[in-house]
């Protein structure tokens, strides 16, 4: 009875025996299948990804380095025989048109800075000589007894009689025959005619301010006689007219720079006394002094320039000072 169990287990090693060859080759063949290649299906799959993003490398390429060498970047499109004749022209981007502008508009900027800093030093100097010719000098007002003793030594400049240095002088009217020398009786040359004429009188309007600006225009020619001649005329047909002061003014330069100091006194004696606070009057009161510096009276001479500097200080420092102290320097003053 112990003899047949015994039998009956006996066969159980060999059944196990036959399935470990089984299970091994069920192992090894799955090992074998890891290690084989992937299926044809997959590897064509990675190889269509690998060349489109290698495409899209060179396309990105050719857009950061446009114009690239052939050498490096494969082109896109070939132009045949006229891709070849320029292989390696650059062409050009957005970022090289901005700079080329960018040029265009500093030197633009440049040339706009240069007309804008033209033009206001332009419109300084104008300002100036406006303010210079509209600021009304400064002038001084003398207490009575100073001012009478001034009238006094002024008119004594004049060949009036002392007794009479209250009075204002009263300049006789300047005839064309006595701007002109003994030696001019004959009357002007033809030259000298045609060189007078050939000055225009302006027409602006204002018969008073044509008539002083063509009397200027002769003056400033070095025509003296027909300047005085035209000069006398505006002063006497235009008394009023705002030019007055110049024109008076003028005419005694007009006497003083033919040589004619002692008429040129008169004038400019005429018109300081006429308004002081005229716009020529301090003028005319320093070629005053000039005039009686050219006849020799120093006395006189350092009468008016006193005067000049104690009623128009403001303008014997500034419009007025190279002349004044050129002036100063010629006398000898107590």
């Amino acid at each position: 009875m112990t003899i047949a169990p015994a039998l009956a287990a006996a066969p159980a090693p060999r059944r196990f025996a036959r399935r470990i060859p089984q299970a091994f080759g069920v192992l090894v063949a799955g090992a074998i299948l890891a290690t084989l290649p992937a299926p044809a299906a997959a590897q064509d799959n990675t190889d269509a990804r690998l060349r489109k993003i290698e495409a899209e490398i060179r396309a990105l390429q050719r857009n950061v380095f446009p114009g690239g060498d052939g050498r490096f970047f494969e082109p896109q499109i070939t132009g045949g025989e006229q891709a070849a004749s320029r292989p390696d022209r650059p062409s050009t981007s957005a970022i090289t048109d901005i700079l080329a502008r960018l040029d265009a508009l500093e030197l633009q900027l440049q040339r706009l800075t240069a007309l804008t800093e033209e033009n206001a030093n332009a419109l300084s100097r104008l300002d100036e000589r406006v303010a210079a010719l509209e600021a009304a000098p400064t002038v001084r007002t003398p207490a009575p007894a100073e001012s009478a003793a001034t009238d006094s030594n002024l008119a004594a400049m004049t060949d009036e009689d002392a007794a009479e240095g209250d009075q204002r002088i009263e300049t006789a009217p300047v005839s064309s025959g006595s701007a002109t020398a003994s030696a001019e009786t004959t009357g002007p040359s033809p030259e000298r005619l045609a060189a007078v004429q050939a000055i225009t009188k302006p027409d602006t309007g204002d018969p008073g301010e044509d008539e002083y600006t063509y009397g200027f225009r002769l003056w400033d020619a070095g025509f003296y006689p027909e300047a005085r001649q035209q000069l006398s005329s505006f002063v006497e047909g235009y008394p009023d007219h705002p030019l007055i002061t110049f024109g008076r003014n003028l005419l005694g330069r007009a006497f003083l720079d033919d040589g004619m100091a002692e008429e040129a006194a008169r004038w400019f004696l005429r018109n300081y006394q006429a308004d002081r606070t005229a716009r020529r009057a301090p003028d005319s009161l320093l070629f005053l002094a000039e005039s009686m510096i050219e006849m020799g009276d120093t006395r006189r001479a350092c009468i008016a320039l006193a005067e000049f500097g104690e009623t128009y200080p403001a303008i014997a420092t500034g419009r007025l000072a190279d002349q004044y102290e050129s002036n100063r320097r010629k006398v000898t003053c107590e």
